[in-house]
């Protein structure tokens, strides 16, 4: 028997958790996602059986808590996805673990980190348009093969999740940790190689500028990929909280520059024009060239159509949530572009690997709490802006 921490879909929590949280800000928000209308149960579980050759038994060792992870306990994830879930799932899809069977070129107890995509390879199907290409975050097949419904590790029932003692893996899922990795930054490779992601999702001229929109952990890590692997000029970042505004200083921000006064503040670098409609937010007739939406809510996405210039592209690296006026992006002919985890046939996942062991991130896992404290654990997660906290993780070692 394994220790679990399981969702469960229940469409009468699920709107009593949107309802409860949409009127809560802050640390009140924060008392509310693992409040007894969150659908998590913990429980321990038969351990889950391979499901064919190429898999391995994984012992999570640290296992983060995503953006994603708390928008669906909220209430905000967009129904869209639920054919591509099934259930009862353990979240869960940023992990750093252990090994327990042996594999080619992977031996048992190796520490890895998780691809957590479910492509062609993993389902064993043979490989769509999009995985022959190496672009498995596209795979049309999430929903087909082997194993049940799932577009990542951390929304399918068979092949479990971090937010367990154990969990399974397909080889190709496998990237091997550098052993002088410490476990803090391993559990960073995934959400890094999705900002490299992102930023490889369209072209960054040289000497260009942009804006980074949220400064979490997706927005940080941004801001990383897109100094370290282009030649980005000026990149400003719009930053809530002291502790982030730090970070993105010491990771090369141009500017950081507070919500309320972005639009201005942008004005002024740009020497683009400020406009204020009857109704809604100021917006900018000039303005960057890409912005990046970090955040996945709908005021950031807001704030991004007004932020870029005529021809602009802007970069959705959030999961989205609500609705938006899209007239910016019709009348100043923006691109829109999607970014959804990792690609390139490993490359992203290669690249993380390698600048999470260089970058400035120590400190970012800042807090970690075993599975029996998850009430904490997601209370802190919500609120982890105004507590000083990059990231929180499970410890599935305490």
């Amino acid at each position: 028997m394994i220790l679990a921490l399981e969702y469960h879909r229940s469409p009468g929590r699920f709107v009593a958790a949107r309802g409860l949280t949409a009127t809560r800000m802050g640390s009140r928000l924060s008392g509310m996602v693992a409040g007894n209308v969150a659908p998590l149960r913990l429980v321990n579980r038969q351990a889950r059986e391979l499901p064919g050759d190429g898999w391995t038994r994984v012992a999570p060792v640290l296992s983060g808590i995503c953006g994603s992870d708390l928008s669906l306990l909220t209430g905000h994830s967009s129904p869209y996805l639920s054919p591509m879930t099934s259930m009862p799932f353990v979240p869960g899809h940023e992990v750093v673990g252990r090994t327990m069977d042996e594999l080619p070129g992977i031996p048992k107890g190796s520490r890895v980190v998780i691809d957590p995509v479910l492509s062609c390879s993993v389902r064993g199907l043979e490989p769509c348009r999009w995985c022959a290409s190496g672009q498995q975050s596209r795979c049309d097949h999430v929903t087909a093969g082997r194993i049940s419904a799932g577009i990542q590790t951390g929304t399918c029932a068979d092949t479990g999740g971090g937010w367990s003692r154990q969990m399974v893996a397909h080889q190709s899922q496998l990237h091997v940790v550098p052993e002088d990795l410490p476990d803090e930054r391993a559990v960073l490779a995934e959400p890094l190689a999705c900002a490299v992601h992102s930023v490889r999702r369209v072209p960054i001229e040289p000497n260009s500028t942009a804006v980074v929109v949220g400064a979490g952990t997706v927005g940080l890590l941004t801001l990383l990929a897109l100094r370290e692997l282009t030649q980005v000029g000026a990149v400003y970042v719009i930053a809530k909280h002291g502790h982030q505004k730090e970070k993105a200083k010491a990771l090369g921000a141009t500017a950081v520059i507070e919500p309320r006064k972005a639009v201005r503040a942008l004005r002024r670098v740009t020497t683009a024009r400020m406009h204020t409609p009857e109704m809604g937010a100021d917006f900018l007739l000039g303005g960057v060239d890409t912005v990046f939406e970090c955040t996945g809510g709908a005021s950031g996405l807001d704030t991004s159509l007004r932020l870029a210039r005529a021809g602009g592209t802007v970069v959705m690296s959030g999961m989205p949530s609500g609705g938006v006026d899209l007239t910016p992006l019709w009348f100043r002919e923006l691109e829109l572009v999607g970014a959804y985890c990792s690609g390139a046939d490993g490359a992203d996942f290669a690249d993380a690997l390698r600048l999470v062991g260089s970058a400035p991130l120590d400190g970012y896992v800042g807090t970690t709490y075993p599975l029996a404290r998850w009430r904490e654990a997601l209370n802190h997660a919500a609120d982890s802006g105004r507590l000083g906290t990059v990231k929180v993780a499970f410890d599935l070692a305490r």
